[in-house]
């Protein structure tokens, strides 16, 4: 169940996307967004928070949190979330194409991993469209030692339902790197690209709370679709 924090970051994102909150306006205060939506100060901080962290506000001391432009779906580098969360967090209405669902091994080279590794996985390979256009193809590898079956109803709806509401597995964090490369020809006819148009690559490695590794995941986004935002704080330190 979606906490009161996440119903009221999609509200607002949503209307950010659809111009209802216009970008280089502000939305409403904090003590406004409250009688809103009838909850505490605390809940839209957090709310507000996450807009922050996806790229959606900006806060302007002493003046409230003004709207920026989101001229391309936002794709938030830190933190785990699966496709369909993201698909509803930002009304994207995409829809999910199985591509291919079989036994694999992980590929060591692609993800760094010794020779000598020979990991069985479930190689799921998807399709990501919005509006009929491809925009990412998502490439799981999911380890058969964790999850031992997946079947084509699971595959070609989210993964991470089924691992925690269904298996409850405890999902807990994952490391990635990003990269920009030249597609295959593979992945060029299937987001329909030009011959000298590159990709952004996602490749991320998620475990679970007891620190097993389960998951191996590629995705390869249309980087002309995508801005790829991250938060950072800076750490003071002390003497300096």
């Amino acid at each position: 169940m979606e906490s009161k924090y996440d119903l009221i970051e999609q509200d607002l994102a949503n209307k950010i996307i659809h111009g209802i909150y216009p970008v280089n306006t502000y939305l409403p205060s904090e003590n406004e967004l409250c009688e809103l939506y009838g909850t505490s100060r605390e809940t839209v901080r957090k709310a507000l928070a996450m807009l922050l962290e996806l790229g959606y506000i900006q806060k302007i001391k002493g003046k409230g949190s003004i709207v920026l432009d989101v001229s391309r779906f936002v794709f938030p580098v830190s933190g785990i979330k699966s496709f369909k969360e993201l698909n509803q967090s930002q009304d994207m209405h995409s829809r999910t194409k199985l591509i291919t669902l079989e036994p694999r091994l992980v590929p060591n080279k692609t993800f760094n991993l010794d020779n000598d590794d020979q990991l069985n996985a479930t190689y799921i390979e998807r399709l990501r469209t919005v509006n009929d256009e491809p925009i990412i193809i998502d490439i799981d590898y999911i380890l058969s030692a964790v999850v031992a079956n997946i079947s084509e109803r699971v595959a070609k709806n989210s993964l991470y339902e089924y691992f925690e509401d269904e298996l409850g597995l405890d999902i807990s964090y994952a490391t990635k790197t990003i990269t920009v490369e030249k597609p295959t020809e593979h992945q060029r006819q299937l987001l329909k690209l030009p011959a000298n148009k590159d990709v952004v690559v996602i490749r991320s490695m998620t475990y679970l709370s007891d620190t097993t590794l389960f998951q191996f995941t590629e995705s390869i986004h249309r980087a002309d679709k995508f801005s790829f935002v991250d938060f950072a704080r800076r750490q003071k330190m002390k003497g300096h």
